[in-house]
């Protein structure tokens, strides 16, 4: 049976082909929305994109570039989205430090040019900008970040991001309030899953190195993060959607969607549970290799849990262990499609007995039949 949460409901999701972007998708689609994606061209063959089959599944694919003002207002213009995911970005804090004038024109310019055309067609009721847990002035501390704690960001890309919620801040008050269009933006931790193939992210770097039979090389095994499995932040993502469907006229702000403090782990710890995930691997430090990195990093999601009754799913052996087990059925020669649909009805069902919605409730999308 699925439970349709978006059915037959318009939404647009940029950033489609991209490793969130293609699991937001895919669970849009299977609870009855019409998903609209623009992105550009999937990075890697093996991704969840291609890999299980997502375009099949979407109304249109449109392979385009949001810096491209006159293309994404043309695609929002044709499909008047009723709700907007805006996923697109260049998101890696290496890449950044390489190219920041572009990580800065896609990051934010790319974002303006997709607002733009949402606050012209003012179909959308609803919108919601994914930034990063990395939006904060960073001070190393040990407790979680807030929602109203201060922006800020060392690399570019995290500046890059906290640039993008005031942004976000601004259309909100001179263009989205006053129109009656809710938007809203979102910050997650350190996401984990199948299909991710990113380079310089500890679970992509560590399935490349048990294919290859190597140790995963790790520059710094003593950082924290907030590590998660992709379908829990998706998973706020659409419960918060359908709450501003239900109170468009609500000021929506910010919301962390982030794991419980105690499933902050060190490198090192995920490590070792990826190589047991696995069957088998091991890692060695190996140091920077240039570019500042934040040794400590978590997220205060009291905010979401109260106000949505959001809160999280996995433990972090789980999140490691779905996320392996997605790269390890691909490399044993599976259904990939079909593995990563049954993950999301797994995860579906769990959220139906964690999650306790506040006001308007999210069916929470597709579950075994």
């Amino acid at each position: 049976m699925i439970q349709h949460a978006f059915d037959g409901k318009r939404v647009l999701v940029t950033g489609h082909t991209g490793f969130k972007g293609s699991w937001l998708s895919l669970w849009l689609s299977l609870s009855g929305a019409e998903v609209v994606g623009y992105s550009l061209d999937p990075a890697d063959e093996r991704g969840t994109f291609v890999a299980a089959g997502v375009e099949s599944r979407l109304y249109e694919s449109v392979i385009g570039d949001t810096r491209d003002a006159a293309h994404i207002r043309d695609v929002v213009d044709r499909h008047k989205p009723e709700v907007v995911f805006h996923l697109a970005s260049q998101p890696l804090v290496g890449r950044s430090y390489e190219q920041p004038a572009e990580t800065f024109e896609i990051n934010v310019i790319g974002a303006a040019n997709v607002l733009d055309a949402v606050r012209a067609s003012r179909s959308a009721k609803a919108t919601i900008v994914i930034t990063s847990d990395k939006c904060y002035h960073n001070r190393e501390w040990l407790w979680g970040y807030r929602e109203n704690d201060t922006l800020g960001g060392h690399d570019p890309y995290s500046a890059s991001k906290a640039a993008v919620e005031l942004l976000v801040a601004s259309y909100r008050s001179s263009y989205f309030a006053p129109s009656g269009m809710a938007i809203a933006t979102t910050r997650a931790g350190n996401v984990i899953g199948g299909g991710d193939w990113s380079t310089a992210r500890l679970i992509p770097d560590a399935i490349r190195a048990f294919e290859a039979g190597i140790p995963i090389k790790v520059r710094n095994a003593a950082s924290t993060r907030p590590w998660q499995h992709v379908l829990e932040p998706l998973g706020g993502y659409l419960l918060l959607a359908t709450r501003m469907l239900g109170e468009a006229t609500r000021e929506w702000t910010a919301f962390n969607f982030g794991p419980d403090p105690s499933a902050t782990y060190d490198v090192a710890k995920v490590c070792d549970m990826a190589g047991e995930a696995w069957g088998g691997g091991r890692w060695e430090e190996v140091g920077h290799d240039g570019g500042a990195e934040a040794g400590l990093l978590a997220l205060d999601s009291s905010y979401a849990r109260k106000e949505l009754g959001w809160s999280p799913v996995l433990s972090v052996e789980d999140s490691v262990e779905w996320a392996v087990g997605w790269y390890r059925h691909a490399f044993d020669g599976g259904d990939v499609a079909a593995y990563t649909v049954d993950q999301i009805q797994r995860y579906a069902e769990r959220a139906r007995t964690t999650w306790r919605p506040v006001g308007r409730a999210l069916p929470t999308g597709p579950t075994p039949s």
